[in-house]
């Protein structure tokens, strides 16, 4: 189904895509699979709404976000259920996705009262010239699988409170929470059309989302290639775009590091979510001095991990979502390994008894990896850890800095001075000193050259859809 003017409706298509559980390949549910003709009337129903929506009273489209965050906690459970069955992740993190979603949508309720316009004062007697504010427009919200409703609240929050009216496409396999959350906004009053949700695949109807002259803003999660392309085809009609794309963050060790306080943190965040997001820790460079005893410990830790078949049970890890994310996490660990890396732990598919039908790979170590390796340069989106030692912290700098991306970077230092000078040169939109937790919702989140363009988040995320007007006034 899609969900279009406030209703459920079929594909004009008349065919359906099978969502599928990944822990065991059981169907749990079907989207539609749009055309051009769907993505057509979706945006029309955008627009015709459009119209009227930003005409409403700021204080309204306040009061109706708080209303959709508050159904969101009250709809927490069975949110997280669904994500749980359509993503495999535990349930625990799926219920946080949902109650952390509607955190930000109350903070950008709040943060949208302190936008203002301006009135330069320029002393010309019978003259003004006023800035405001206006929406952007229609905006197309593009969606990846890993985190299908908070990396849509990103933008829907945002857009919504700013006047503007959404079209959501989300992954094919993830849809079903995004449809549900859809229903929740019409529950919490706002208008048919405001919030709509079209699926398919986006090869097959990407391109007219994004073309489309209804269309004036696409923001996109996602892979850094289908960035590049949205990007292109924005730019030829000059549409207003906001991307977050890939990411290969390095984390650096320097010699005073507490392994105590390291450790924890890099696995937690290495491999939640099965490895599957854009800012995890993808390579840690460490100290020569701390190498042994980092491998050692590090291993300790990762050994403990508990990859699980059932998400409702709450394991540290489900599966990874498909066969093309998995084969990519296989590849990378055997091209480190035919290139000289070190095996510490995992590294081979979980196929067996409980694990036999879904994608299950184990949260993997390779040591002694050299910037040669796929696993310190290219994203790998899965549950793999490269590391290698350094001697110098300016040449851990520069490997860090090595990379097309720069979405985030992590660093550990006892001395603080230290720690804030390395975080001043790494090339990255966000890094984190001495600790690694989710990005705040008042700071932006975004990432610098392939990383994307724009900014979420903070009040740099609402003004991303806003458009600056100069009215010039003779009285």
């Amino acid at each position: 189904m899609n969900f279009i003017n406030g209703t459920f409706q079929d594909a004009s298509t008349g065919q359906f895509i099978s969502v599928n559980n990944p822990c065991n390949g059981d169907v749990v549910g079907q989207c539609a699979r749009s055309n051009a003709e769907d993505v057509n009337l979706a945006l029309q129903s955008a627009r015709s709404a459009f119209l009227q929506w930003k005409k409403e009273p700021l204080a309204k489209r306040i009061a109706l976000q708080h209303r959709a965050a508050e159904l969101m906690r009250q709809h927490a459970e069975e949110l997280g259920k669904t994500l749980a069955l359509e993503l495999g992740r535990p349930f625990v993190a799926c219920k946080h996705e949902i109650t952390r979603s509607a955190e930000l949508l109350d903070f950008y309720a709040e943060e949208a009262l302190r936008v203002k316009g301006e009135l330069p004062l320029h002393n010309i007697e019978g003259e003004k010239a006023m800035v405001v504010r206006e929406p952007v427009g229609v905006v197309v919200a593009i969606t990846p699988f890993n985190y299908p409703i908070t990396l849509l609240v990103f933008k829907l929050g945002a857009a919504l409170v700013m006047g503007c009216t959404v079209v959501a496409k989300p992954s094919e396999e993830t849809p079903l929470s995004t449809l549900r959350l859809a229903e929740l906004f019409i529950e919490a009053g706002y208008p048919p059309g405001v919030f709509n949700v079209i699926n398919g695949y986006g090869h097959e109807i990407g391109d007219a989302l994004v073309q489309h002259p209804l269309t004036s803003k696409v923001a996109f999660t996602g892979g850094t290639n289908t960035g590049r392309h949205i990007a292109s085809l924005a730019a030829a009609q000059f549409k207003r775009i906001t991307l977050e794309l890939g990411g290969q963050s390095p984390a650096i060790l320097c010699a005073d590091t507490d392994l105590d306080v390291a450790i924890p943190a890099l696995v937690k965040h290495a491999f939640a979510n099965s490895g599957q997001f854009c800012y995890r820790v993808n390579r840690v460079y460490v100290h020569h001095s701390l190498y042994p005893d980092f491998l050692e410990k590090l291993k300790s830790k990762v050994e403990k991990l508990e990859v699980g078949a059932d998400p409702f049970r709450n394991p540290d890890m489900g599966p990874l979502i498909n066969e093309k994310i998995f084969r990519n996490s296989e590849n990378q660990v055997a091209d480190a390994v035919a290139k000289g890396a070190r095996l510490l732990t995992g590294g081979q598919r979980l196929g067996t008894d409980v694990y036999a039908q879904g994608w299950f790979f184990p949260p993997t170590v390779l040591a002694d990896t050299t910037h040669d390796m796929k696993i310190m340069s290219e994203e790998t989106f899965g549950p793999v850890l490269g590391v290698m030692p350094f001697d110098q912290n300016a040449e851990a700098i520069q490997w860090a800095n090595a990379s097309d991306y720069g979405l985030a970077a992590y660093v550990f230092s006892a001395q603080l001075g230290t720690g804030l000078r390395l975080a001043e040169q790494l090339e990255a939109g966000s890094v984190w000193v001495n600790n690694i937790h989710r990005s705040n919702q008042d700071a932006p989140f975004g990432g610098m050259k392939a990383s994307g363009m724009g900014r979420e988040k903070g009040h740099q995320g609402l003004e991303a859809y806003t458009e600056l007007k100069t009215i010039y006034l003779s009285y």
